[in-house]
């Protein structure tokens, strides 16, 4: 069933207001937050990876504190995120500040230990009552797990209280044992330390990502990231763990965590903002149904110009055609006759192009054939007349073999000019097969010989050993033609250069004989048919003087691209063809 222009636009403009608004809904409810979400995890994973190269770039020792909790600082004031560096084991680096050393009771080597506090004690509890821990108090009960010089404290225990949980810890110790303090730290109030340790839910997550690093008693692969979903009270965060190596060689750990409250208010915001949403959908339906009722014209107009054209016999206009209604049908009609005449017109062109150029062929070769029998005529008739006259009866044998020589002359000059008026007839389709272009020259060079040996020529062979893509009895005729020329015109004694060298996936062929140079005014007119140059190419020198005319149509036909012109020493004739 058609449906008629009004009620495609009224169709097209309720769907198309229906699906902007299904994609503001669809966009908003659904895709924006983890759009939002996914950006900022991007955003922050970059600049982690920032924070990675200024941290190895400054190559910060144990002692260099201020400068590593600056550049937490830093990152956090700039992107809103906490970020600490993790040792190998998930401790902080960097917190000489905040510490025990104890020397073990049964651990007979004498070595103290270093037990982090931050695991156990809040920074906040620092200036409670309940931090009692001090150097007259020496003598402690720590539980937890030993790696290398390190305690990783669960709990420590002296006479009053206990530090550490005593439920089920997130990982089981591994040793208990007595210990004395040998020395202790605890942050000054108002330290710098105090932007990491006093954010207690950061400082949770470590402990938790601790656990997991120890349980699993394996470490992450180098120069990976991952990142974690967490919510707490509510609020959803995001963790970030990067693996990499240490300036001292060792695995380490770049921890990081960011809230994620400004997307759930961003998306709210959204919400809300839904009001201007419709607002501008009704102004949009306005806009949209006024386009496209110019959109529906628009092919009424375009009919009108190409059958003004088709008029005057112009054919390049075709109307696109995009529905099925009636100006569809109108528009497919209108293409298709407009195709019709312009096959049918151009076929016509065609034949008549084909009919002139035969014509002109026909012309031009009873032209040609007319002018150059003359003079081989006019020698045959001087000859009759002396024969007939009886004048030089002791040189007849001179005037038959001058009277043999012109009909020898004239079915050559006959035979060539039917081959170029098979070229220029635009019917003769060239046969191509691939041989070597090197043995062709070659061939000819040995065929020629005896015609080299005879003006004592020096011929110069540079051929590069390829195969070709061409006829090879008409690209034989070229190379032939060009080595006789080169021959005919060269001085005796001369020298003659051919070469056969590769360019760029093409075969170059090139002819060089040493001698007289061609007028520059000339160089173009040598391809035209009976031309020669006055000061030295003239009918005595034998010839048709259609040679370089069957020429210029054999490389035409091989599509290559041929020329001649003046070297420093002579005359240069060289062609193209494409390497097999």
């Amino acid at each position: 069933m058609k449906i008629g222009i009004v009620g495609k636009l009224f169709l097209l403009t309720t769907a198309l207001c229906t699906l902007i608004l299904a994609v503001i809904y669809i966009g908003q409810t659904i895709f924006f937050k983890e759009f939002y979400k996914d950006r900022k995890t991007k955003e922050i994973q970059a600049n982690i990876e920032v924070f990675k190269k200024d941290y190895l770039s400054a190559k910060p020792t144990k002692d260099d504190i201020m400068f590593v909790w600056y550049l937490e600082e830093m990152f956090f004031q700039d992107h809103n995120t906490w970020i600490t560096t993790l040792d190998r084991y998930g401790n902080l680096k960097y917190t000489n500040d905040f510490f025990l050393q104890v020397q073990l009771d049964n651990d007979k080597s004498y070595e103290s230990f270093k037990v982090p506090l931050h695991h156990l004690i809040n920074i906040n509890d620092l200036s409670s009552s309940e931090f009692v821990i001090s150097l007259e108090q020496q003598r402690l009960i720590i539980s937890g797990i030993k790696k290398d010089a390190t305690i990783m404290p669960i709990r420590i225990q002296d006479k009053f209280v206990t530090y550490g949980t005593n439920d089920q810890p997130l990982i089981m110790p591994s040793f208990e044992d007595k210990a004395t303090v040998i020395d202790f730290q605890i942050p000054a109030p108002g330290d710098l330390s105090h932007f990491i340790f006093s954010n207690s839910l950061f400082m949770e997550r470590i402990k938790v990502f601790q656990a997991d690093l120890l349980w699993s008693n394996k470490p992450q692969p180098i120069n990976t990231v991952q990142s974690f979903d967490y919510e707490h009270n509510n609020l959803n965060y995001k963790l970030f763990v990067h693996s990499f190596e240490d300036v001292d060689g060792q695995p380490a750990y770049i921890f990081a965590m960011t809230s994620l409250q400004p997307v759930d208010e961003a998306v709210r915001m959204m919400e809300d903002y839904s009001v201007y949403i419709v607002a501008f959908v009704l102004v949009l339906i306005v806009l949209v149904s006024f386009y496209y009722s110019k959109k529906f014209a628009k092919p009424l107009l375009r009919l009108n110009s190409a059958t003004q054209k088709i008029a005057l016999l112009d054919f390049s206009e075709s109307i696109p055609v995009s529905s099925k209604d009636e100006i569809g049908e109108l528009s497919r009609n209108i293409n298709h006759l407009s195709a019709t005449l312009h096959s049918y017109i151009d076929q016509l062109r065609q034949e008549i192009d084909k009919e002139k150029q035969l014509e002109s062929t026909r012309k031009e070769f009873i032209s040609g054939v007319s002018h150059e029998l003359k003079t081989p005529l006019s020698v045959m008739k001087s000859c009759i007349s002396i024969l007939k006259d009886d004048v030089a009866s002791d040189k007849k044998e001179h005037y038959f073999e001058a009277m043999e020589n012109e009909v020898d002359k004239m079915d050559h000059l006959i035979v060539d000019m039917l081959e170029l008026a098979t070229f220029e007839s635009g019917s003769y389709k060239m046969k191509l097969d691939i041989f070597p272009i090197d043995k062709t020259i070659e061939s000819v060079y040995e065929q020629l010989a005896m015609d080299i040996a005879a003006k004592q020529l020096n011929v110069r062979l540079q051929l590069t050993p390829a195969e070709v893509t061409a006829n090879p009895h008409r690209i034989e005729q070229v190379i032939t033609n060009f080595m006789s020329n080169a021959i005919r015109y060269t001085p005796l004694n001369g020298l003659i250069i051919v070469s056969a060298i590769e360019d760029q996936g093409e075969i170059i062929v090139r002819v060089e004989n040493y001698g007289v140079h061609i007028p520059h005014e000339q160089l173009e007119k040598v391809w035209d048919r009976f031309y020669r140059v006055d000061t030295a190419r003239h009918r005595s020198h034998g010839g048709t003087g259609l040679g370089l005319a069957i020429c210029k149509q054999i490389l035409e036909l091989h599509d290559s691209t041929y020329g001649v012109e003046n070297t420093e020493n002579g005359v240069a004739f060289f062609f193209s063809l494409k390497k097999a």
